[in-house]
């Protein structure tokens, strides 16, 4: 468990509600730890599990209930219907960046360790975060601050990084951080820093956009019954996960038929979840994770 520690693990399994032979999706394997856990729950079941980082394949189960894909989950259907899959009794996401991609300090997700502007799960992406510090326009840049980092300064920010890119290309972690600091609140530094990577992560990697894509398809796999469990570390995440349980949609305004019946395919199942104090103290990194569970309705409720 060296490649992360996962969070929030028993919470999720259980309200997962595995089935023996029931057939489930870990759409974010990586080190492996929720997989295990619901491996433990199957018998004859089956378990896909998704990651884009390859380092993830390391630790994959030598179980044959398992198959490991090397994508996105935002390919998810396609994937599972090339192994005849359309349907799955449940899906299980944690969105947080795993603890080795953070750690490894030529993967460029930290502001503790110095490395390339990368940012790339999948490291066989064309754009880094290099790329989008250096090649975005300036009014692009303070838009991917505004709205991915929800930061106010956001075109005082990519106003610093044009003139500093003139005269130097931003190569480094270290760089960027270097000439942002005359602009990080006193006192408030590793906040404004942490949401200036953020920024940037979703961006390089299409985070929102794929997890709209993968919260659509997940309605369309699951059957009647099903449970789809989410596992987010940010508002931005949270709010489309909690929209999306609630109406189906990513606005979160639930529609109703004429006789006032709301038309929602989801049904949310209990209140959001977050990790207890022991469970902080041991990875800090659970702090900020809301876990959201939602079940399939019945299809004379839940069909469009």
């Amino acid at each position: 468990m060296m490649y992360h520690k996962p969070v929030l693990l028993e919470q999720a399994v259980k309200k997962l509600s595995v089935k023996p032979d029931g057939v489930y999706v870990d759409a974010t394997f990586g080190g492996g730890g929720h997989s295990r856990a619901i491996l433990d729950r199957l018998q004859e079941g089956k378990l896909f599990g998704f990651d884009q980082d390859r380092e993830a394949e390391k630790n994959v189960p030598d179980d044959q209930r398992f198959i490991f894909l090397n994508h996105n989950f935002r390919y998810m259907r396609n994937f599972l219907k090339l192994y005849g899959v359309t349907e799955v009794d449940g899906i299980l996401a944690d969105l947080g960046v795993s603890s080795h991609q953070i750690d490894e300090a030529e993967r460029g997700f930290s502001t503790r360790f110095e490395g390339p502007l990368d940012m790339r799960m999948n490291q066989l992406a064309t754009v880094s975060a290099k790329e989008v510090i250096n090649e975005y326009e300036q009014e692009k840049l303070a838009r991917v601050f505004y709205f991915f980092g929800e930061l106010k300064n956001a075109r005082k920010i990519a106003g610093i990084i044009e003139k500093e890119r003139q005269e130097k290309k931003i190569e480094t972690t270290a760089d960027l951080m270097a000439i942002l600091k005359k602009v990080a609140p006193r006192g408030k530094e590793n906040k404004f820093f942490a949401q200036v990577f953020q920024a940037l992560r979703i961006e390089v990697n299409q985070e929102l956009e794929a997890l709209k894509e993968f919260l659509e398809q997940s309605n369309d796999l699951l059957k009647p019954g099903g449970r789809l469990a989410v596992i987010s570390y940010h508002s931005l995440e949270d709010r489309l996960v909690k929209n999306f349980m609630r109406s189906g949609n990513f606005k979160g305004e639930v529609e109703k038929d004429f006789f006032g019946n709301p038309l929602t395919p989801l049904e949310p199942v209990g209140k959001q979840e977050t990790a207890a104090p022991q469970e902080i103290n041991e990875n800090p990194r659970a702090r900020s994770a809301r876990l959201r569970i939602a079940e399939k309705r019945e299809k004379e409720n839940g069909k469009k």
